[in-house]
């Protein structure tokens, strides 16, 4: 599918939009299809009007409810260990601004994506619609899932949780892989999980990131 979203981009960041485009391609860790993402999918919709001047920074930026949208790096390096195909049933964990869901559903996933804030679920909402973007959203605690639509291919949190909360091992296919970021709240390790079969999980430890904290029931508690 072809995306075309140019008349939302504004003309006066496209330096610095393509700055950060060969900055991420110099990353030899990252994949070049989801390098090919970011770089159609305009990031100034996705955050606050005062910050829009700074949505090509590859820095994690406010938006509402005391929220962030991740640093383009990140989106991309997490993106990049999910190895997205095209037709994968990916959970999201944390929609928040909806920049991390839109980057996987033009690389061809089927995304469902979890919020539990809901003014910043209403929002995604209404920016998925404008997109076009046929991504399922619910307005629910993230940390226990969306079993009605498991199992999943892949899960994607993007929020730090204290530990894997096991109702995603648990949604998660024979096969199938979880990126989350695990620890303290001061800094947490990147963990891709892969379920080699039934309660037999592969776990590897990769970066250290600096995630807002994945609060519910199998999270933090607020």
């Amino acid at each position: 599918m072809k995306f075309n979203f140019s008349k939302y981009y504004r003309k006066d960041l496209n330096e610095k939009r393509w700055n950060l485009i060969e900055n991420l391609k110099r990353r030899e860790e990252l994949s070049p299809k989801v390098i090919e993402a970011i770089s159609i999918l305009p990031r100034e919709l996705f955050v606050q009007s005062s910050f829009s001047s700074k949505a090509y920074e590859d820095n994690a930026l406010p938006i509402d409810c005391e929220q962030t949208i991740t640093q383009p790096y990140t989106v991309a390096y997490q993106t990049t260990l999910l190895d997205i195909q095209k037709g994968d049933t990916v959970l999201e964990i944390g929609t928040g601004s909806g920049y991390q869901a839109s980057i996987l559903h033009i690389l061809g996933a089927r995304v469902f994506t979890v919020e539990r804030i809901k003014e910043l679920y209403e929002k995604a909402r209404e920016i998925f619609k404008m997109l076009k973007l046929p991504i399922q959203t619910r307005f629910a605690d993230g940390t226990i899932g969306w079993s009605q639509n498991a199992p999943f291919k892949k899960i994607i949190v993007t929020a730090a949780a204290p530990s894997v909360p096991s109702s995603l091992l648990e949604q998660l296919a024979i096969g199938g892989l979880l990126v989350i970021p695990t620890g303290e709240r001061a800094s947490q390790d990147m963990l891709l999980i892969e379920k080699v079969s039934e309660g037999n999980f592969l776990e590897t430890k990769k970066e250290r990131f600096k995630f807002v904290p994945l609060i519910g029931k199998e999270g933090w508690k607020e």
